[in-house]
Parts: C-alpha cells; structure tokens; sequence
C-alpha cells in the first residue's frame, strides 16, 4: 500500500496540535482541507484513526500504530539524508578498481596512500586482473576504474588517460647486457632464459607479437601471473623479463633491477592506459581518484 507522504504530515500535525482547527493554522491550510486528507487516509486503511477526548484527540489502535510508522519513515528519512549529505561532502562512499598487477605497488606506494588521508570515509576495492579481465570488469559496471598496460580496442571502453610506457629488459645488476650502451635487441634477448606473465596479461601479448613478427624464438623459462615472482627470479640471477618501468620502480631505485631499452618500436611504442565504461556515471569519489592518480602515479607520467 502506497501512503501520500502529505496525508501522513496531516495526520501527525493533527495529533500534535490537538485539533484539526490548530493544525491547519500550522500547516497554513483550510481546516476543511485538513479532515478530508485524514478522511482519505481512514478510508484507504479502513480504520477510525483518532477520536476525540476532552482534553483534544488522540489516537486510537490503528492510529498509534500509523504514527509509530511515521516515526519510523521519518527517521529513515533523516538517516537517507545525513548518508546522502555525508557521501556528498566525500566522508562516504566505495570505488572499485581492477588493475594489472605490475600497476600495484607504483598504485599503493603513495597515490591511494595520499587520498587514503585526505578522504579517510571512502572505501576503496583493489583487484588485480590480465587485461581481458580487467576490460570485463569495467564493461560488466564490477570496476568503476581500470588500469592497464595493453591496449585493447573496445567500444564501451572510455580512455581518460593513455601515457608511454616503453616496454624494457629488466636485469639483474651484475648482467653483462647491463653495461650495453646501446639499446637491447630482441636477438640478444632471445639468447637469455627468461619468465614472463601469462598469456592472459597485456605485457605478455605484446612480447609475444614482437618476437612473432621479427621470427625469433624466446627462451621462455617460466610463466606466470605474479609479479612477485617475476620480480624475484630476475634479482636471484635465474634470468631476465620484460615490464615497464613504473612496474619495478622501487626496485630500479635501490639498484636491485636494472632497465634497458629494447630496439624494437613496438615495445617502444607501448602505453599504460586508465579506462572506465562509457556512459557509466561515475561517483563524484571516482572522478577524484581518477585526477588525483593521473597526478600521481609514475604510470602515468610521460617518460618521453
């Protein structure tokens, strides 16, 4: 049953008021006005709603349990409006995000850190995907934000920001292609055991285009879908891989890893990418943390 919100103002006004005569002077209406809304009300529950005492009107059963329920949907009000007004001024609120995991530490080192304490309210998600994934979970509304280093063409895919990122060979620092002035081939590479993502991650579909079109077989060691250990087999000397800079960052500036460019213009040419949905609205939260992390995250400063 669907109650008109302002029969239910008449009705408690009245209550209040002790008579319909005061509460119509409350509520700036004719008396009459105010009876035939409670008259409606009566008829639609089918139910006497008040009855007069001498000391004015009070409600019968029905009429206590109606007010009970104005109570309540009150309160439920005030409540929808103080979240509403929270979540406006950014103290409330969730943003979903699907990235690749070589995005993760450049993402939380400092950028969310950072927002984290400027809007300590909201709610932040954080999965990790290949790039198939993580266009499914912007397409399928799972994801408010993606963050991705192949790009994939898709009609419901929104570009905000697309910046190079060349793919390079990441070393350990005792690596004799390490003191190589100029940039690495993919001949001198192919000669080298090397661990690479999945076939689901961008980085490796990339590779793997490049060393098809130039007909050169690499000597693919180890496949997998963790950072961590891709990271780990270069720094213990097993061999080599292939990720861009941002992806190894900490580990370029302690001097554990080292990069070098690859002459190969498809690497040269590759790009880190944040997308949403087209046409998706996006919480006032999201547009925020998508400007806060172009600002912020190395991804997504020209290296150019």
């Amino acid at each position: 049953m669907d109650i008109p919100h302002q029969r239910l103002v008449y009705f408690r006004v009245t209550l209040e008021s002790g008579s319909v005569r005061r509460a119509a002077a409350r509520l700036d209406i004719a008396p009459s006005a105010v009876s035939r809304q409670i008259s409606l009300l009566e008829e639609a529950l089918g139910a006497t709603l008040m009855e007069r005492q001498r000391d004015g009107i009070s409600p019968t059963p029905v009429g206590e349990m109606l007010l009970e329920y104005c109570e309540r949907r009150g309160a439920l009000d005030e409540g929808f409006i103080a979240s509403l007004e929270a979540y406006q001024r950014m103290e409330t609120g969730r943003i979903s995000l699907t990235v690749g995991e070589g995005f993760v530490s450049d993402l939380v080192a400092s950028p969310l850190h950072e927002f984290i304490q400027l809007y300590a309210g909201i709610q932040l998600d954080i999965h990790t995907a290949g790039t198939s994934g993580i266009i499914d979970a912007i397409v399928g509304d799972h994801s408010h934000i993606g963050l991705m280093f192949h790009e994939r063409t898709h009609p419901q895919l929104r570009f905000w920001s697309s910046t190079p990122q060349p793919l390079m060979a990441i070393l350990p620092p005792n690596h004799p292609l390490t003191r190589q002035t100029s940039p690495i081939t993919l001949t001198q590479l192919s000669d080298q055991p090397m661990a690479m993502w999945d076939t689901t991650h961008g980085v490796r579909q990339m590779v793997d285009q490049a060393f098809q079109q130039s007909r050169i077989v690499p000597r693919m060691a180890m496949n997998t879908n963790s950072m961590v250990v891709l990271a780990q087999y270069v720094r213990s000397g097993m061999g080599i891989t292939l990720l861009p800079d941002f992806a190894v960052a900490h580990d370029l500036e302690a001097g554990t890893l080292v990069a070098r460019p690859v002459d190969n213009p498809l690497f040269q040419r590759s790009q880190a990418h944040m997308v949403t949905r087209v046409g998706r609205q996006q919480p006032k939260a999201s547009i925020l943390l998508l400007r806060h992390l172009q600002r912020w995250m190395q991804a997504f400063r020209d290296v150019n």
